[in-house]
């Protein structure tokens, strides 16, 4: 097993040079980051099914909101029996509660993949030459205590970084606003009574908003090529989510899964 993976790292690595040799003529000495961008940009074009789903699911479950409140009246003091028919309705109407984690599941591996192949100094026996790339003066294999050891916060690497932090703090704010909007537009499902409607809505409903805040950390712990692939791919979804649940300002739209 660790064999074939070897092989498939060596593969996977491949594939990346061979975007970066495409994209030199365009960013030279940063084409190998732009190759991650590219590459991250082709995983959403593929997963944009799954959230296209996901939306329509989101909006089917709004549509249930006038049932799922006279199923709350009638098991206000039976929060198992109004579990079992809340869930009951959604397999009645086809609606899958999970259908908003799939987008995010099936972006893992691409993650995972771009983390492994920068945290290795080897790949299937040979040196990692791709950790010497750059983006601009930051290394791709480098993290954020790499560029504070060299140079500072406001070294030519660390530089780099806080460009990052700037773009997500500017995505996650975005979404913060955006969500905190679509919860003020309705009440609640889970408002009065229908706290019993699913154990943990209200502390969810309250951290929600602030999800998008914890893009930074991983951008700060992570190698550099991750960290791309996290930004680009959390301006993707907040571009995405926008476009999608335009017409659904309403806390459903609002608790839809990052992706």
């Amino acid at each position: 097993m660790s064999d074939l993976f070897s092989a498939f790292m060596s593969v996977f690595a491949g594939l990346v040079e061979h975007l970066a040799d495409l994209l030199d003529p365009f960013f030279h000495a940063s084409a190998t980051a732009a190759a991650i961008v590219l590459f991250t940009a082709c995983v959403r074009l593929l997963v944009h099914p799954l959230s296209r789903a996901s939306a329509r699911g989101q909006k089917a479950r709004a549509k249930l909101s006038p049932q799922i409140a006279q199923l709350r009246k009638k098991h206000a003091k039976n929060p198992e029996k109004l579990q079992q028919a809340v869930l009951e309705l959604h397999r009645k109407e086809k609606v899958s509660p999970l259908s908003g984690c799939l987008p995010s599941l099936f972006q893992l591996p691409a993650f995972f993949l771009l983390y492994h192949l920068f945290s290795n100094t080897s790949i299937g026996g040979d040196k990692n030459t791709l950790l010497d790339h750059t983006l601009f003066a930051a290394p791709l294999g480098g993290r954020w205590t790499d560029a504070l050891a060299d140079g500072g916060l406001f070294g030519a690497q660390g530089v780099v970084y806080l460009g990052l932090f700037a773009l997500v703090a500017t995505v996650a704010t975005f979404n913060f606003r955006r969500t905190k909007r679509q919860m003020a537009a309705a009440p609640q499902p889970g408002a009065g009574a229908g706290d019993q409607q699913m154990p943990g809505m209200a502390t969810m409903t309250k951290v929600m908003p602030l999800m998008s805040f914890m893009t930074l950390f991983t951008v700060a712990v992570v190698p550099l090529a991750a960290a791309l692939y996290v930004v680009t791919s959390t301006t993707w979804s907040a571009v995405e989510r926008a476009v999608l649940y335009r017409d659904m300002p309403n806390a459903a739209g609002a608790l839809a899964t990052a992706g």
